[in-house]
């Protein structure tokens, strides 16, 4: 029984993503994008483990973009070169390229604004499009997914993190921070 002016203590929460289901669900989603005449762009690290395998899952020859924000993001001064460790490799030209950015999480928008900013500094590409396994809410900029797998509520103090097995299976891992 709870009295007035108190407030009953959340459970923790027990979740669990299935992530090879929700890949899946990703491929389906990228295919009904119209991916053609698209490259292929991940956001480090989950981001790009998620485009090689659509690179190979979809059957196109030759590797994926991979893009990292470490370089602009908003708190560059209090991280340093900290997560700087995988570099931007675009082997395309980007200059009226289409691109999907892939993501295994959104939350905030925030390295996604760095994302742009750091893809920007290679060309001007035709179009962007975002799509992600998991978009979290909670964003502080205007951003959204043109698709996303699935919208997880997570308390703010949880991070959800990609991992990826020894055999290229995914998996996520929901950490208290």
């Amino acid at each position: 029984m709870h009295h007035l002016g108190t407030v009953p203590e959340e459970p923790a929460l027990n979740l669990t993503l299935d992530a090879e289901a929700l890949y899946r669900e990703l491929l389906r989603g990228v295919q009904q994008l119209g991916v053609e005449n698209t490259q292929l762009v991940g956001i480090t690290s989950g981001g790009a483990w998620l485009a090689e395998r659509l690179q190979a899952d979809l059957g196109r020859s030759g590797s994926p973009g991979v893009i990292s924000s470490a370089m602009h993001r908003d708190d560059f001064a209090r991280r340093g070169l900290a997560g700087a460790g995988q570099q931007t490799q675009i082997p395309f030209d980007v200059d009226e390229a289409h691109i999907l950015l892939l993501d295994d999480v959104l939350y905030t928008g925030r390295t996604l604004r760095a994302v742009l900013n750091e893809l920007f500094d290679f060309g001007r590409p035709a179009s962007v499009r975002l799509a992600v396994l998991v978009d979290r809410g909670g964003r502080e900029l205007p951003v959204q997914a043109d698709f996303a797998a699935a919208r997880v509520a997570l308390p703010a103090g949880q991070s959800l993190a990609l991992a990826r097995g020894a055999d290229g299976h995914f998996s996520f891992e929901v950490r208290d921070n």
